[in-house]
C-alpha cells in the first residue's frame, strides 16, 4: 500500500515536470490537488512507522521519488525565474511607455 502511494505521487510529479519541460499546458490546480491528496495519504500511511524498519523496496521507491522531486524542483524553479524575468521586462516596458521622462535620470530625445 505504501509503495503504491509513493508511485502515485512519483507519477504525478513526473507528469508535471514533463509537461513543464515540453511547454505543454497543464491544469496546475488539478496537479496540486493530486499532490496534496498523495501527501495526505502518505501522512496517514506512515503514522507510527519506524523508518529503521523500512524494507528495501520501500527505500528504493523513496529514493526514486526523491530524484523525481529534485528534478521537479529544478524545473519549477527555472520556470519561476523565467516568469519573474518576463514580468520585470513587461513592468519596465509599461513604466517606460507611461513616463514622459520628467523624473528620469536621463534625457529623452
Amino acid at each position: 500500500m505504501l509503495i503504491a502511494s509513493l508511485k502515485r505521487l512519483e507519477d504525478t510529479v513526473a507528469a508535471e515536470t514533463e509537461a513543464l519541460m515540453a511547454h505543454r499546458p497543464i491544469d496546475q490546480e488539478a496537479v496540486n490537488r493530486r499532490k496534496s491528496q498523495s501527501l495526505l495519504e502518505l501522512t496517514r500511511l506512515t503514522r507510527g512507522l519506524d523508518p529503521d524498519q523500512l524494507d528495501a523496496p520501500v527505500i528504493d521507491q523513496l529514493l526514486r521519488l526523491r530524484g523525481v522531486l529534485e528534478r521537479n524542483q529544478a524545473t519549477v524553479g527555472l520556470h519561476l525565474r523565467a516568469v519573474e524575468e518576463i514580468s520585470g521586462i513587461v513592468a519596465d516596458s509599461l513604466r517606460d511607455a507611461e513616463s514622459d521622462g520628467t523624473y528620469s535620470g536621463h534625457v529623452r530625445r
